[in-house]
Parts: C-alpha cells; structure tokens; sequence
C-alpha cells in the first residue's frame, strides 16, 4: 500500500488529543510503501482519497448535506473509488472544516491519479508547504512511471482544536487495505500483503482562506496506529 506524511503529528479516532503540540513538528512529507514495508521504503503502492466520475463516494449524512453550489467536482479513472465516512458534530465551524479536510483528501488523490501535482482541487484545498510537498510528490511518483488504482476509504474526522474560527487542528483515519499503486505503462498492480499499517492516522492543521475554503497547510502521518486499525 501506499503511505504518505506531510508534517505534524497524531493519533485519531473518537477521542480528542492534545494536537497543538503535535502539530508543532514539521516532518518531510514522503509516500511509502505499506503492507509489508517499513516506515522508510519508498512509494511503489498506494495513495489517498477521492470521489468523483469513475469513483463512487459514500459520505455521512452531514457530508451530503454540506454539497453546495461551491463543492468541488471531482475526476477519478473508473478504477479507482472512494468511501468518506463523516459524522456531523453539531458545530456549522467544525462541519465545514472537516467537510473541506475530505475535500483535500480527494484533492490529493485525484492530483496523483492525473500525474498533475496543479489541478484545481488541490490549488483549492493545499495551502503552503503542504501544497508545494504535493505537488513535488505527484511528479515524482509519475516520473516513476506510477499511479494508483482501489479503494480508498477516510473515516474518524475530528476537529482537535480551532481558533477564531480561522485555524484548526484536525485529524482522520484512511483505509488503504484496499489501495494499490499501479505501473502506468504495463498497468500492473503492485498488490501488496494486508497488514495494520494499512490503517494511517493523520493529523492535519487547516486555514480559512479569503473565499472561504480550510485549505491543509501542514500534515502528519502514522500508519498502524491503533486508533485507526479495524479487522
């Protein structure tokens, strides 16, 4: 599978953690290979996110509820499909801003899957060094002469922290068990054995921009962390 860390630090699911601190760090972001692999293998699996014409989007009732006229659209290959799962929190701030972190999800995800690190998604929903990292990642990985292929599935968003209701620290879980990287030219898929690491946290810090949208500005990555891991 393929992983991949911005900068920040975490660990999710329900539960609420003292993310400020962690998202004081800022680490080198880098797509991996999962399954088997360790921290440090470089990326010949998988990716993230996604929702649009080929893949298929499964949100919460808050995430449908949320898709105005200014939801982004979205271009996946047929092969490739995409489960948000969201729940809403009560709070319109909090909604919106989890609502956008999928979208950035999905941003990046299509970003990979065009080989174009500049598309319209994630110029919209990247914002400073978390969009400069993508956008050296997704042309690396294409001059690899990869791509990505499966499921992708995000799940356990949460707003840690927000303030003045401009900057947030968030987090959610990403399933790759299912997500694959792809040879372009053969279009062979790099299959890779089940494993925990399959299960990725993120912890993430957002920003209200001029128009309105949170766009991520830093990112942290962890996979196996038991707060993530299902059977």
């Amino acid at each position: 599978m393929t992983n991949f860390i911005l900068t920040g630090e975490s660990t999710v699911k329900r539960r609420t953690l003292p993310v400020a601190a962690a998202l004081a760090t800022t680490a080198a972001l880098l797509l991996t290979a999962c399954g088997g692999g360790d921290d440090s293998s470089k990326g010949n699996d998988k990716i993230t996110g996604a929702n649009g014409t080929g893949g298929t989007t499964s949100p919460s009732p808050s995430a449908s509820a949320s898709a105005d006229k200014n939801a982004p659209s979205f271009d996946f290959p047929s092969d490739i499909t995409v489960t948000v799962d969201r729940e809403s929190t009560g709070d319109v701030t909090k909604d919106a801003a989890l609502r956008d972190l999928a979208y950035a999800a999905e941003a990046r995800l299509e970003a990979f899957t065009k080989g174009n690190g500049q598309t319209a998604n994630l110029n919209r929903y990247f914002a400073g060094y978390a969009r400069t990292y993508w956008i050296d990642r997704v042309a690396e990985l294409k001059k690899q002469g990869l791509t990505l292929t499966g499921h992708y599935r995000y799940f356990n968003f949460e707003v840690t922290d927000i303030a003045n209701g401009k900057t947030a620290a968030v987090r959610y879980c990403e399933d790759q068990s299912k997500a694959y990287g792809k040879v372009i030219k053969s279009q062979k898929v790099q299959v890779t054995k089940p494993s925990d690491k399959d299960f990725i946290l993120n912890t993430l810090q957002v920003a209200k921009d001029s128009a309105g949208d949170w766009q991520v500005t830093r990112q942290s990555w962890k996979k196996g962390d038991a707060s993530c891991v299902q059977g």
